[in-house]
């Protein structure tokens, strides 16, 4: 075959620009793996306080690592603190009363635990707006790293998993840690206070012993959840033994060796 040169010249712009394509393409995959590794700039607290309220937030350093996930975070907690601290004016401006202490929230997000693919905390809210006493609610954040995405409880299980073994489990546990708490009512399938139900919660990975994997899961059980607000909070751990038939295939290499089982209310608690 005879090849013109007109031929010549389009064959020599054609791979020109097949060589430059890839350039961009290598120059992509450059981009968005430095994208994947920076680190996210801004600030890890918040403080206000007025006559009417006092709000702050603490974010731990290592979320800087996921910018999508902190930016998330960030602009959502000191919007709705501001949201607070507004409504806490309205209120006491309504009602006139000067003799009140000030409104109070604190969100701290605890010391992170981190996979090979999954990043989690927990989230603690201090909340007093009068009344009583101050309530505490834990909730969990769990990221997924390869996806850059947030995952729900749910997430982590398969979809046939057997959720009746592990309510039964966390029952179990839960009422072994009502015998060291003294006057702890036990719970029961039913009456006043009965087992939780997998769905309803708010679930943390466990620190464990091995580098890059989760040990268990934490089950976090806010005051009145499973007894009156006297007895407190139950954070509740279940080993990866007792879950590995359960779990998302996806998220199933994540686990793996041993930590601390049971109540670990104390060692988790958010200051």
């Amino acid at each position: 075959m005879t090849i013109t040169s007109r031929s010549l010249r389009l064959l020599l712009v054609s791979s020109a620009i097949a060589l430059s394509l890839g350039a961009c393409n290598r120059g992509e995959k450059a981009e968005d793996k430095a994208a994947a590794v920076a680190q996210a700039e801004g600030p890890l607290k918040y403080e206000s306080a007025t006559p009417y309220a006092k709000v702050a937030l603490t974010l731990p350093e290592a979320v800087r690592s996921f910018p999508t996930l902190y930016k998330a975070l960030y602009d959502q907690e000191v919007g709705a603190l501001k949201d607070y601290a507004e409504g806490a004016q309205a209120d006491r401006s309504e009602f006139g009363g000067s003799d009140f202490p000030p409104y109070e929230k604190i969100i701290a997000y605890g010391e992170p635990v981190e996979t090979g693919r999954l990043f989690s905390m927990i989230r603690s809210d201090f909340d007093y707006s009068g009344g009583a006493h101050p309530n505490t609610v834990a909730s969990a954040v769990l990221w997924d790293k390869a996806e850059n995405k947030r995952l729900t409880a749910e997430d982590l299980f398969a979809k046939d998993a057997n959720r009746a073994q592990i309510e039964r489990a966390l029952c179990d546990a839960v009422n072994e840690a009502k015998t060291k708490r003294p006057g702890a009512e036990p719970v029961a399938n039913s009456g006043t206070w009965t087992c939780p139900a997998l769905k309803d919660l708010q679930i943390a990975l466990a620190k464990g012993d091995t580098d890059k994997k989760a040990s268990g899961l934490t089950f976090l059980l806010d005051a009145y959840a499973v007894g009156p607000y006297v007895e407190g909070a139950y954070y509740i751990t279940l080993p990866y033994s007792a879950l590995s038939q359960a779990l998302n295939p996806t998220y199933a290499a994540e686990f793996g060796g041993t930590g601390k089982t049971g109540d670990v209310t104390n060692d988790l608690r958010v200051e």
